[in-house]
């Protein structure tokens, strides 16, 4: 269906006057190099675009021709001036997109023209370098307008008479300005539910008052407090981003409201119930002390226990990443049974307690890495934990092991991520039965694995028995490999993606060729002298094989099946033969097969480092010599002295016939007896 609507789209396509290109009724002539509209163009035109051009002035009768136009983009012009008839004829004009021009130049007259404009609903003027008080008079008349982008312009205060006139507003863009103050600036605008000021310089938001918004975007700015209005209206907000500012507290947020996305990531933000040096601000509170106009509003919040005052039953995604939380506080995400995904990564945690108190029943993803944790704490009843979770990240802490049976609850974990951390796998060796290990035999459920950079010392006796791993990350253990291959047996019907990354492999460590399912593997970083021959009747998609030292490859690699179902191979920082280089264009002219890293894949030809592709000429017959048959050499070598002594022979015995011939006769000469 697709290929069909794409080919009569490409029938569609005619030339038009002026290089334009015409489809059904809409006309594109982006990138035409025009200076102005062109007259010639099909009057039944409804959508127009002049993206990527140079026109300076849309004049009053750029657009007398086109009265059915809709939908005009100009984006990318040097437009100055819209003259004030330009629009007269256009009074069904919608969409109207004007980003990254200079309308700041002349302003007022362009003001005048979108006033003639009654049925606007989109304006972009992004990229205009207008300042605040310009685009007041800009959007003045534009009372039908419901989205309108100001975008990367020069604005640095909001107030309550910008946007007056915009009753019918439903998104606003403000980001990538240089706002640091707003005062009342959207509280005229009731039907407002998408809120973008993003990229500006707010030090704080205070007084949060709008009910009726539905998402927020106030990321990457300098905030440090979050306050709502204290209310018990019902507020609309569904989505809030304060992601990437300077917030030293969790926000305070509405009492009631819709929100299912709260984004915190890369702040400040700690709960102090202590502090790292053993301090308790368990019964401290703060005052925040509101000055508005003649009105003056304090309001006190305890930092620890009443915080969070807000009703936190419909979140979805909490994503606290990259802050300074050390713990939080008591029942914290018991107000949050709606909960999927919590992401605590980059954080100061050291211990995580699990509990029927916090069920967390509909988590199904859990990002605890890059954090301090020694424990992981779980308090097992007669009630499941994480009963739904699928995604378990404990990646970079220091932990040496999990709580015993946590897997018999987390029915339905998929991937668990354990790298660096000091785990080892159950069952151990008989010597080290009594170490803390983690038991992931008969999670049935679970199919990627990573293990990358725990130390592991071997792995025992079927690991993985009961698992049904498809992915499995054993990287960055360097004696990983040092203990009985046995652990293969448990993953050959299911393996698809296994990496032996710097984990000491030799070229007959691990026979590969039982994992006949493996469809990507990666053995860089280890020290392979030889291609593994195992590896030869595999069917791989994606073969890595960087920074090893290998001199070269099989010369029939490329007509395998393992060379027939390969599409992507890594090769370089290996110590390559010049003179062995028929594999590599085997592969070369392989179908289908793309190194991926071949521009940086190099051969060594005595103290030379050169590139295989483009050997130079002496390096070539150098190589021929060395690669000749040694009997055809010293054959040709051979022949040359035989010839000379030969010659020499033949010289001397001319030389010494004739004489030599009558010292024979006289002495065996005998007289005739007549």
């Amino acid at each position: 269906l697709a290929v069909g609507w794409g080919s009569r789209m490409d029938a569609a396509w005619a030339p038009s006057p002026g290089g334009c290109k015409l489809v059904q009724s809409i006309m594109d002539c982006t990138g035409r190099r025009l200076s102005s509209i062109p007259g010639n163009l099909r009057g039944d035109t409804e959508e127009l675009f002049l993206d990527d051009n140079t026109i300076q002035v849309l004049g009053n009768a750029s657009l007398l021709l086109y009265p059915q136009l809709w939908h005009l983009s100009l984006s990318r012009n040097r437009l100055e001036l819209i003259e004030p008839g330009a629009f007269l004829i256009s009074q069904g004009l919608q969409v109207l997109s004007l980003t990254d021009n200079l309308l700041f130049t002349n302003y007022s007259l362009t003001a005048a023209a979108l006033s003639a404009l009654p049925a606007l609903r989109t304006l972009d003027l992004a990229g205009n370098q207008l300042r605040e008080d310009m685009v007041s008079v800009l959007v003045s008349n534009l009372s039908s307008l419901e989205s309108l982008s100001v975008a990367r312009n020069v604005i640095m205060r909001l107030d309550s008479s910008i946007f007056t006139s915009l009753t019918q507003l439903l998104e606003l863009n403000l980001e990538k300005n240089y706002i640091f103050e707003i005062d009342n600036a959207f509280e005229g605008l009731q039907r407002l539910q998408r809120l973008n000021i993003a990229y500006n310089y707010l030090p704080c938001l205070v007084g949060f008052s709008l009910t009726q918004l539905r998402v927020l975007n106030v990321s990457n700015n300098v905030i440090e407090w979050f306050l709502t209005l204290e209310s018990d209206d019902l507020f609309e907000l569904e989505v809030l981003d304060l992601s990437h500012n300077r917030l030293l507290f969790f926000p305070v947020l509405p009492r009631q409201s819709k929100l299912h996305s709260l984004l915190l990531q890369d702040n400040r933000m700690s709960f102090y119930q202590r502090l790292p040096n053993g301090t308790s601000l368990a019964n401290v509170t703060v005052q925040f002390l509101i000055i508005d106009g003649n009105s003056t509003n304090i309001t006190t919040v305890r930092l620890w226990d009443e915080l969070c005052h807000s009703n936190l039953s419909s979140l979805h995604l909490l994503d606290m990443s990259q802050n300074q939380v050390w713990g939080l506080p008591d029942d914290f995400l018991a107000q949050m049974p709606s909960l999927t995904h919590l992401k605590l990564n980059q954080n100061c945690l050291e211990a995580f307690h699990l509990s029927e108190e916090d069920p967390l029943a509909m988590l199904t993803e859990l990002d605890l890495s890059q954090n301090q944790l020694v424990e992981l704490g779980m308090k097992v009843g007669v009630g499941d934990i994480l009963p739904n979770l699928q995604l378990f990240n404990l990646s970079t802490n220091r932990l040496q092991a999990l709580p015993p049976g946590i897997f018999t609850h987390t029915r339905k974990i998929t991937t668990l991520d354990l790298s660096r951390n000091r785990v080892d796998l159950c069952p151990q060796p008989d010597e080290a039965e009594s170490l803390p290990c983690v038991d992931i035999r008969g999670v049935g459920t679970l199919t990627h694995l990573s293990l990358s950079g725990c130390g592991l010392q071997g792995l025992g006796s079927r690991p993985f028995q009961g698992t049904s791993l498809m992915y499995l990350d054993l990287s960055d253990n360097r004696q990983v490999l040092s203990g009985d291959p046995g652990w293969l047996q448990d993953l050959v019907l299911t393996l698809q993606v296994l990496s032996l990354r710097n984990t000491n492999l030799s070229s007959t460590a691990v026979d590969f060729s039982v994992l006949s399912g493996l469809v990507r593997l990666d053995l860089s970083g280890n020290s392979l002298a030889a291609f593994p021959a195992s590896l030869g009747g595999l069917r791989l998609r994606s073969l890595d094989l960087r920074d090893n030292c290998l001199p070269a490859l099989p010369p029939d690699v490329a007509q395998g099946p393992l060379g027939r179902s390969l599409r992507e191979l890594y090769l370089s920082r290996n110590p390559y033969n010049c003179c062995t280089l028929g594999w590599w264009d085997a592969l070369r002219q392989a179908e289908g097969l793309r190194v991926a890293d071949g521009w940086e894949v190099t051969c060594s030809h005595g103290s030379h480092t050169l590139s295989p592709g483009a050997l130079p000429e002496p390096v070539l017959q150098s190589c021929r010599w060395q690669t000749a048959d040694l009997a055809l050499l010293y054959l040709v070598l051979a022949l040359p002295t035989c010839l000379t002594l030969l010659v020499a022979f033949v010289v001397v015995f001319l030389m010494v016939k004739e004489k030599l011939l009558k010292v024979v006769k006289t002495r065996c000469g005998v007289s005739s007896p007549y």
